[in-house]
Parts: C-alpha cells; structure tokens; sequence
C-alpha cells in the first residue's frame, strides 16, 4: 500500500538510500521447465555428455540461450569439477600427421575391463583418423592376434586398406602374423614409442571417451549387454555426436560434406 506525503520521487528515494532504477524494477520469473525436461531427455541417452555437447545436440537447436542453459545446468549441479591437467617438465612433442583423405591413417588399440561377477573381457579398436570415425569395436574375453587379424579383414572387405595403421606395442600388435598380413596387403605398420600413448593421441583420445561414457558408466553382467550397449553408443558417437575439430559435425556427416567438396572440385 502507498502512502503519499507530499515528497517527490527524487527525494523520497533519497530518504532510505535506495536507488531510483529500484522503483522500477520488476522482477522476471522465467519458467525453466522446458530447458529442464530438454536436459534430462538428452542425458538419459548421453549420460556422460558435458555441457558443451548437451547445448549443441539439445537446447540449441529448440532456441534456449547459452546462458540460461547454464544456468539450469548449474542449479542441477551438473557442472563436475575438472581434474587439473599433469604437467611434466621435459616432454618430447611431436605432432601427429592429420590425413588429407579418409583411409589413409587407421589408429587402433585395445582396452580392459570388467563384468559386475570379475570376469574380465578386452575391446579392440579401430578408428580413421582423418574424421575420427569409430569403425570398429571388437569385444572378447580374449582378443589373440589371430582375432585381431580377422577383424581387420573384414574392415578391409567393407573399406578397402588403409595405406598406414598406428599400433601400440602390445603382443597381438607386434607379432610375425600381423606383420604378413600388413605385406600382404600393402599397409605400413607405424608401432609408437614405449610409454609414449601421445603418439597414438587419436585413439587414446576416443578410448577415453568410450570409457567415461560406456564402460565407466554402466554395470554389465554379460558380455551381450556390453556388445548391445557398445553398438549403440558408436552409432551415435559416428552420425550425432559434434567434434569439435570437424567444425562441430560428426564423423559421418565431415565425411560427406569432404567427399562433396572434393566431387565439385
């Protein structure tokens, strides 16, 4: 309820020290139900998504602003704290070659994990370094180079071989039988240094994130669970998922807009 005392305005804002703009405030309560129910649509699938990838794949694209998608992000207490970066104080850099071409440079590996009764299993996996395409996760409890072998046949009868495939020095990598196969179809094996994985950065870098979103992020009781829920996340990993070096495209669609571009050329 106002109360007039003959004062004007001026003065009368002067009295409690108040600021003349605060009369004239009025607040603007926004309602963030709909960045909310966005935000927990899209992490149900992408559970280990941070909130770069969330605000490209679900809240721009329907309109919401950066900011108030933070916001929103924030009140849910979803912005996890960083681990600080290592720093060692003598290092070797060397950069890797970045392919001109898809099939050029194919980067492989292989991870360990674990079934929720201890039963242990391995991943191998291949990716193309020129989009970072994921183009195949092999799962097993054993993966011999024998197996290996015949995982990279069947990339090569879908894509063709690649002209150099990057390899760690683990012993289904370094044996005689990979070394023929390699002859027999013209592809030069590049091993990396020992305790160098910066030099394999590619694949590394996807390893890291199959594990924070897969493997690190579900319990598997049998290794059909981990298949089904692995065939899953690299599809969408392939044709959704942003990266930001391919201007914020996916592997798959980086891969048709060069192949367009090369055609008009």
């Amino acid at each position: 309820m106002q109360t007039h005392h003959g004062l004007s305005a001026r003065r009368a804002d002067r009295a409690p020290r108040r600021s003349r703009s605060a009369r004239h405030y009025r607040s603007r309560v926004r309602d963030n139900g709909p960045p909310f129910t966005a935000i927990e649509a899209h992490l149900k699938g992408n559970p280990g998504h941070g909130f770069g990838l969330l605000f490209d794949q679900a809240l721009r694209p329907q309109g919401f602003g950066k900011t108030r998608s933070w916001r929103v992000y924030v009140g849910l207490r979803l912005n996890l704290l960083r681990r600080g970066k290592r720093r060692w104080s003598e290092r070797t850099r060397e950069p890797l070659e970045i392919p001109m071409q898809a099939n050029h440079t194919w980067s492989a590996d292989s991870m360990s994990d674990a079934l929720w009764s201890g039963r242990r299993f391995r991943t191998f996996n291949v990716d193309d370094d020129f989009n970072y395409q994921s183009l195949r996760i092999e799962i097993d409890t054993s993966l011999p180079s024998q197996r290996v072998i015949r995982v990279l046949d069947e990339l090569v009868e879908l894509r063709g071989a690649p002209r150099r495939l990057r390899l760690d020095n683990g012993p289904e990598f370094i044996s005689a039988a990979l070394k023929q196969w390699a002859l027999r179809h013209g592809v030069e094996l590049l091993h990396i240094q020992p305790g160098k994985p910066t030099q394999n950065a590619y694949i590394e870098g996807f390893n890291r994130t199959f594990r924070t979103e897969v493997l690190d992020r579900y319990v598997f009781t049998t290794l059909a669970e981990v298949r089904r829920m692995t065939e899953d996340w690299q599809h969408r990993y392939n044709h959704d998922r942003p990266h930001r070096p391919l201007g914020g495209l996916s592997p798959v669609r980086y891969a048709m807009a060069s192949s367009t571009t090369s055609i008009s050329r």
